[in-house]
């Protein structure tokens, strides 16, 4: 976590956290909760149980007019032409160079496209959309009057269908409807970063208090419990789920970063796509892969190099321990050609070489997001 400058943002959630004893950091530009009761408590409570997050850091752009839909596809490299209404695709939007500069999640609703980026990119990402729009296409950068909130784990729909004033368990990943959710008007998305079945809500600020006070009360019996940021980044990283600014960002690819799946080259042009066919032609040089150091103790941190005998191949982009799976494990970027599952490798790991082995990800493969494959 970044020191504080002493211009953190609050969200309109800062004074819930501080009366339930959070501990407060700085991150991305605002003062966001770290933990409550614990990092592996919380942990735990998303995996068994149900979870709510504050993920009112985020940014929200709305883009609006004729052709919204055809100009936000040519800045993405997953294709959004076609999407259904109230659809939601993941995607990175990547430079002419295929360097990714976010990576986002972009909705079609009936009054226009909704994106929603990372908080550290906001101003670089609405810099580089509003370049990118064609005459007659307008960018609103909503982001300070909106606020997510997010519930995840194996208990959500338990927890969520009877105070929902429309059935939601039909609902597929990645759509969104409009709805009431204890009362309280918000965009509601079968989305999340943790594994687990779960949903992500929009509201205005001015009734994001009111919707946690009133979630939390109605959770007491679903054991729903707050949740911070450390728990969060354990959470993902366990699903292999890539962090802006770790495991991507403008000096790599999407195909590099096991993200082919989201690259369509086969729709229409879009900015990177010369690069990243270029890519995919002569060989893609190193790929993003997950780490297993022989042992309980060793626990791979960002930065450290991974070797082959005294040859540096690369380094570990994400790394900690894995409660779920009670031991340290990393993600890093190899050689393509040592990427294949149990290449031996080595990782300096504060000055010691660790023996550790390449292996695919996720991590973690019991999670409870509906349609995820279980091994």
């Amino acid at each position: 976590m970044s020191g504080a400058t002493g211009s953190e943002k609050k969200t309109a959630l800062y004074d819930k956290h501080v009366a339930l004893g959070a501990r407060m950091v700085p991150f991305a530009g605002y003062m966001m909760p770290l933990s409550y009761s614990g990092q592996l408590a919380e942990h735990s409570a998303v995996r068994d149980r149900v979870g709510i997050f504050d993920l009112s850091h985020m940014g929200e752009f709305m883009i609006t007019g004729p052709g919204a839909i055809e100009a936000v596809d040519k800045l993405l490299t997953n294709r959004f032409t076609g999407s259904k209404p109230f659809q939601a695709v993941y995607s990175p939007m990547c430079l002419d160079s295929g360097g990714i500069i976010d990576d986002l999640i972009a909705y079609n609703l009936p009054d226009g496209v909704y994106l929603v980026v990372n908080a550290s990119n906001i101003d670089k990402d609405a810099r580089w959309i509003q370049e990118h729009l064609p005459a007659g296409v307008h960018f609103g950068n909503i982001s300070d009057h909106t606020s997510l909130i997010a519930i995840q784990g194996p208990a959500t729909l338990e927890f969520m269908t009877p105070i929902m004033d429309q059935p939601i368990a039909h609902m597929p990943t990645y759509t969104s409807v409009r709805a009431k959710v204890a009362g309280i008007e918000a965009l509601v998305s079968r989305t999340g970063y943790t594994g687990e079945d779960g949903y992500e809500l929009y509201v205005a600020n001015a009734v994001a208090p009111e919707l946690w006070d009133r979630l939390l009360e109605l959770g007491q019996s679903h054991g729903l419990a707050p949740i911070g940021l450390a728990a969060r980044d354990t959470l993902r990283f366990e699903m292999g789920y890539c962090l802006y600014g770790n495991d991507i960002d403008e000096t790599t690819t999407p195909l590099e970063a096991g993200l082919a799946w989201t690259v369509k080259m086969d729709k229409a042009d879009f900015v990177g796509r010369q690069a990243l066919m270029e890519q995919d032609k002569s060989g893609i040089p190193r790929r993003l892969v997950g780490l297993r150091p022989e042992g309980d103790r060793a626990i791979p941190r960002q930065g450290n190099p991974l070797k082959i005998e005294d040859r540096q191949i690369g380094h570990v982009t994400s790394g900690t321990f894995a409660p779920s799976l009670g031991m340290g494990l990393g993600m890093g970027y190899v050689e393509s050609a040592l990427s294949r599952p149990r290449t031996r490798v080595t990782i300096d790991v504060r000055g010691k070489d660790v023996p550790a082995a390449v292996t695919v990800l996720p991590f973690y493969t019991y999670g409870s997001r509906p349609g995820r494959r279980k091994i």
